[in-house]
């Protein structure tokens, strides 16, 4: 069966749905089948797609014990990267994106990031499908205290940040992961957790200030991304190696 013009999306928590990705990828032509995992919704034993979007999450990669769709979720992953078929993990997608391709994924390691954090591109960007022509110092929102501690062999570094330096990388010519969180809005991070932040010694509301003021930058980056998602992935449903 060809390829649909849709990506599936696994969504891991109610609160961590594919936020402003969804109209962004649907301005470029790629519509959203999301599967509420956490909810019990079933994950297919195959794409049938055009990409895939794994979305982010409070659990390890392979935290199956309390979360057991993420070992079909990683089977998933696998499948994209064996047929190079596009997809973009996020946060928690990002890490189970490293950690199948052979990288590595630690628990609270390194220093927590919340919020508006600035990051640097690295040389391979200026070579990247997504990242390519970007601002050098990105601004990206954050909410992450597990971290990769290695990337797959052969990856592309793509950014990092101050704190925690695997920002952003590709695996193979398709298949992206991120730490930070491109979908989401300063709204989402006024529903965090106050009790959690305040526990790392963070003030919700000053987040919440400081990514409204960041937020025409953000959103003309990583709407940008998004579009280039959404291309990459038409071309290549067009054009399947």
């Amino acid at each position: 069966m060809a390829r649909r013009t849709e990506a599936l999306v696994i969504q891991h928590m109610a609160a961590g749905g594919p936020g402003r990705w969804a109209g962004w990828l649907a301005e470029g032509g790629l519509d959203l089948r999301v599967v509420r995992a956490y909810a019990g919704e079933p994950l297919p034993g195959r794409l049938d797609h055009a990409a895939l979007l794994v979305l982010g999450g409070a659990y390890l990669p392979d935290d199956d014990e309390r979360a057991p769709w993420l070992a079909p979720a990683r089977r998933l992953v696998r499948d994209a990267l064996d047929r190079e078929i596009p997809m973009v993990g996020i946060c928690l997608g990002g890490q189970m994106l490293a950690s199948v391709a052979g990288g590595a994924v630690r628990a609270e390691h390194g220093e927590p990031e919340f919020g508006s954090t600035r990051l640097t591109l690295r040389g391979e960007a200026a070579e990247d499908p997504l990242f390519r022509r970007l601002p050098p110092r990105p601004v990206a929102i954050e909410n992450h205290v597990d971290a990769i501690v290695r990337l797959p062999e052969g990856a592309r570094w793509l950014a990092e940040s101050d704190r925690c330096p695997y920002q952003a990388f590709r695996v193979g010519e398709a298949a992206w992961g991120v730490q930070f969180h491109p979908e989401s809005d300063p709204e989402r991070i006024a529903q965090w957790s106050a009790g959690r932040l305040a526990r790392h010694g963070v003030d919700r509301e000053a987040l919440h200030r400081r990514a409204v003021a960041d937020d025409p930058a953000l959103v003309e980056v990583w709407r940008e991304v998004a579009l280039r998602f959404a291309a990459f992935a038409a071309r290549r449903g067009r054009d399947p190696r």
